[in-house]
């Protein structure tokens, strides 16, 4: 394959014809859309031109690649899905098909991965997987636009439904074969904690539900005011949870968003011996104070992703790196994880990026960091930092792209109860990259609990997950993804996490 550009026009360029009859929200929802490939499956920066009959996808490279694109799928939501690789040509393809295409391409080669890793696939659900293929050639053998996005979508529908019970199959399988060995698997589950120690009745549900917690030590509370540190609250949540036999994890330490870094830090822009050194300082202070109590530490969260501080990927890259030295310089012992936030690159769809989220950690570990594992953020729903909504197939390839890293995984869980402005989350954020199955609800949000969290745990490179935050009411960072909403009110998505510790954790 070429790359650079020349002067053939149709270099780098994808046009596909769109679906008559498209409502406003699906069409501006395809603004989305980007192109992606090579080894790691990541986006390239897509330049897209839309009008109601085409949509036209340009980029400065000339690879074969496909084309990522948001649409609605019966029963499953508004979806994040892709083609199957795509040549450029003249002749434009059609959007619905193509999509049918690659998610039928997708469910036949994991069933056959799979297969080939010893799962046993019900004969029924094998004829409903070669029943997709079926359903394609139905579309393609219409002569009639209108007919052939009819039944493509119909083929679309069909793949994602099928592909959500092969994925089904896998998690139980997978749980099954590693329950023999050990009826309780040791892999945690946790929730992050505030600042504020739960009521006796948040205590027991913590209890009940999660065998760990999460300490955030935010920098910018810890902080607020330089050189002064305020540990009190953390130390009282840290009393609770040793109280309460429950083990802790604490970070992130550094999280590279706007709302987790202290005011006083801006002062500092573009000046980055001296953020560096305030950054390492205050790692050093937390460890120093805590590392008797706390042997696990996530470091950063979101380095990957930030474009925060003027800093460029490169500084952000030795950044990370110098805040894990400085951490192990008070102990080298410690358990040290460090954070990828929005997994699939989406980010790099629209602004120039050397290094994928995937790249970026490969980096990370080929420097010699020696990381006991690599959390990543599976948060669907919030915008900008979370990632679109994906189904559970697309989630298991996700992770085990990630697991070629050859390191451990703890994986951040998350999705919306609802889509209403939340004042206490990153102000930076808000609610509407997609909607898995019935939208933002709390009812759905469980939904979403009861079979990702399975599924993250089932892998036997997963060491635990942790759901993104316990109160909706103290400071958080992903709007309405807490258990407990505002009104200090138990949403259902807690009980569906309590029957997964229940049916497979210790």
């Amino acid at each position: 394959m070429r790359s650079g550009r020349s002067d053939d026009p149709l270099m780098g360029t994808m046009r596909l014809t769109l679906p008559s009859g498209m409502t406003a929200e699906t069409a501006g929802e395809l603004k989305r859309a980007y192109m992606a490939g090579g080894p790691d499956n990541m986006p390239w920066p897509t330049d897209l031109h839309l009008t109601s009959a085409q949509m036209t996808a340009t980029r400065d490279l000339d690879d074969s690649g496909y084309l990522a694109a948001p649409w609605p799928i019966a029963g499953a939501g508004r979806l994040m899905g892709a083609t199957a690789t795509l040549m450029e040509r003249p002749h434009p393809y059609q959007l619905l098909v193509e999509l049918a295409r690659g998610k039928i391409n997708q469910l036949r080669g994991q069933a056959y991965d799979w297969q080939m890793l010893r799962l046993q696939i019900p004969d029924a659900l094998q004829q409903e997987i070669r029943g997709t293929a079926s359903a394609l050639g139905r579309a393609i053998a219409f002569a009639k636009a209108d007919d052939v996005n009819r039944e493509a979508q119909t083929a679309l529908d069909l793949a994602y439904n099928v592909a959500d019970r092969l994925v089904h199959t896998y998690v139980d399988q997978v749980f099954s074969i590693r329950r023999q060995r050990q009826p309780r698997l040791e892999s945690t589950l946790g929730c992050r904690i505030g600042v504020t120690p739960p009521s006796p009745e948040a205590t027991a549900l913590v209890k009940e539900t999660f065998n760990a917690v999460h300490l955030p030590l935010a920098w910018n509370l810890v902080e607020a005011e330089e050189a002064t540190y305020n540990w009190q609250p953390h130390d009282a949540v840290l009393t609770w949870a040793e109280g309460n036999g429950l083990p802790v994890i604490a970070g992130p330490l550094i999280d590279f968003s706007s709302l987790q870094l202290p005011a006083w830090l801006w002062l500092w822009e573009r000046d980055l011996p001296n953020m560096a050194g305030f950054m390492c300082k205050f790692v050093e202070a937390a460890v120093r104070r805590y590392r008797h109590r706390i042997r696990r530490w996530q470091l950063t969260a979101a380095s990957n992703f930030a474009s925060v501080l003027s800093l460029t990927e490169d500084e952000l890259l030795g950044l990370t790196y110098r805040l894990a030295e400085a951490a192990r310089q008070i102990d080298p012992t410690l358990e040290i994880v460090v954070g990828v936030a929005q997994p699939w690159g989406e980010y790099m769809a629209t602004v120039e990026r050397i290094h994928s989220p995937f790249v970026f950690a490969d980096t990370l570990i080929r420097s010699g960091m020696n990381l006991a594992a690599l959390d990543v953020e599976l948060v669907m729903g919030p915008t900008s930092r979370g990632s679109y909504c994906r189904d559970l197939l697309e989630a298991s390839r996700l992770l085990d792209l990630y697991a070629q890293l050859g390191v451990p995984m703890r994986v951040t869980l998350g999705y919306p109860s609802a889509s209403a402005a939340d004042h206490d989350a990153d102000p930076e954020m808000h609610v509407g990259a997609g909607r898995w199955r019935g939208g933002y609800k709390p009812e759905v949000q469980a939904e979403w609990a009861a079979v990702f969290t399975p599924l993250a745990l089932c892998k036997p490179y997963v060491q635990g997950a942790q759901w993104a935050h316990l109160f909706d009411a103290e400071p958080h960072q992903f709007p309405n993804c807490g258990l407990i909403d505002a009104a200090g009110k138990v949403k259902p998505a807690a009980a569906k996490l309590r029957e997964v510790r229940e049916a497979y954790l210790k």
